[in-house]
């Protein structure tokens, strides 16, 4: 059988290096360092994923599943991995989703949803701060400022209710009351009635150490989670995952794919930051990296509508570091040659355990690859500890550079070193 992955990115060279293990894959559109031989064989195409025959599709970014790309191959016929527009307006909409979470009593930050400055305004009186302050739209994971400032909040708002900064996107907006503890992201596959978790691992979204500087699409992510257990993400799934997904059934929403929850691990207990309609990137990095069942048949069943069992995840651990261009997310710089790498795009001095997906990369002849995207590369080792993964991802990412290249070199500190950086 051959799969379709429809998507350009490091999420997408994961799932093609993994599903390739057993299948022909085709990446549409991809990027230069997917191509590989194993037991399937990945190759990229320029044509539209309607224009591709394929047993199955995986639709790997929101905006296409927000568009309606799923119902479009279903109504020809496929089996897909994602939900369709109606589904995925949970991450269409932020103020749908938390609409829907407040429905199906799913604990979530206090909010509000406004497309007017005086109201917006009125709202952060009334919450004691700090202040999340999100797009309604979409904006590639970019479009959320946490502000401990009362001005940095309403000059937030004034940038996007107007539209310059995030254009349509952020013409309404979505105030929440800040909240504190852990981070967690749990994906769980469905199947429009079953849900079944997979493992556990954490992102890092901001740019800078100290989880400094601007909201990212993700520099970084780790799994397993040394505080969470198997009974907290059981946990998870009765309070976070099973209620959201009846208020779908309810609504007729036939939700066949990822669901991807955001969650912060409070002193009250589990609170839910968002739900995202896709795997997500950098995490779909870490956990495909330990996954040890068949990701065709997981993927098919969830498309069929039969899932069963829980998916097997090794006992190692996995990181991802992301490599980021010069001027990211604001503004990244394409074109600069990346050294480090040989001339199928991986690691010129191999490390044990150590993949490199790339995200945003182009052909630089026959000399190797130049970037072509905020997010470049991302650097993902495999190890029996999370010390010994991290040790080696790092030593990877240093062999690696161009001109303003840029990584954290805190991910997974707190868990390995205990620091206190989130």
């Amino acid at each position: 059988m051959t799969v379709c992955v429809v998507g350009s990115g490091a999420r997408e060279h994961a799932l093609a290096h993994l599903l390739a293990r057993s299948d022909d894959v085709v990446v549409t559109p991809g990027n230069p360092g997917m191509p590989e031989e194993g037991a399937g064989k990945v190759t990229c195409s320029p044509l539209p994923p309607e224009e591709i025959e394929a047993g199955l599709y995986v639709v790997g970014p929101e905006a296409p599943l927000v568009a309606g790309l799923a119902d479009r191959l279903r109504a020809r016929g496929h089996l897909v991995v994602g939900p369709g527009a109606d589904g995925a307006a949970l991450e269409g909409s932020k103020a749908f989703m938390k609409t829907l979470l407040a429905e199906a009593g799913v604990p979530t930050a206090r909010f509000g949803a406004f497309d007017d400055l005086g109201s917006a305004r009125a709202f952060l009186s009334e919450l004691p701060g700090p202040w999340v302050i999100k797009t309604d739209g979409l904006a590639a994971g970019k479009g959320v400022l946490v502000a401990t400032e009362r001005a940095d909040a309403e000059a937030d708002l004034a940038a996007k209710l107007s539209g310059e900064a995030f254009g349509d996107a952020g013409r309404r907006v979505v105030v929440e009351e800040g909240l504190a503890g852990l981070e967690c992201s749990l994906h769980v596959l469905c199947d429009g009635r079953r849900v079944v978790p997979l493992a556990a691992a954490r992102d890092f979204k901001r740019l800078r150490d100290g989880d400094a500087g601007p909201n990212t699409g993700g520099m970084g992510a780790y799994s397993p989670l040394p505080d969470v257990d198997d009974e907290l993400v059981s946990r998870l799934i009765d309070e976070c995952v099973e209620p959201l997904v009846g208020a779908l059934v309810s609504r007729g929403i036939d939700y066949r794919g990822v669901l991807y929850a955001g969650l912060m691990l409070t002193p009250a207990g589990p609170k839910v930051l968002e739900f995202n309609v896709r795997f997500g990137d950098p995490e779909t990095q870490v956990l495909l990296a330990r996954l040890d069942d068949d990701l065709v048949d997981l993927l098919r069943r969830t498309a069929e509508g039969r899932l069963a069992g829980t998916p097997r995840f090794s006992d190692s651990a996995a990181i991802c570091i992301v490599q980021s261009a010069e001027g990211y997310p604001a503004s990244p710089q394409s074109g600069d040659r990346i050294s480090g790498l040989d001339a199928d795009g991986r690691l010129a001095r191999p490390v044990d355990g150590v993949t490199v997906l790339h995200a945003g990369t182009e052909r630089d002849g026959a000399r190797g690859f130049r970037t072509a995207g905020g997010r470049v590369l991302a650097v993902t080792a495999l190890a029996p500890t999370l010390a010994t993964a991290r040790d080696r991802a790092y030593e990877a990412a240093s062999g690696i550079t161009w001109r303003g290249c840029h990584y954290r070199r805190d991910i997974a500190s707190d868990a390995v070193l205990g620091a206190a950086v989130r």
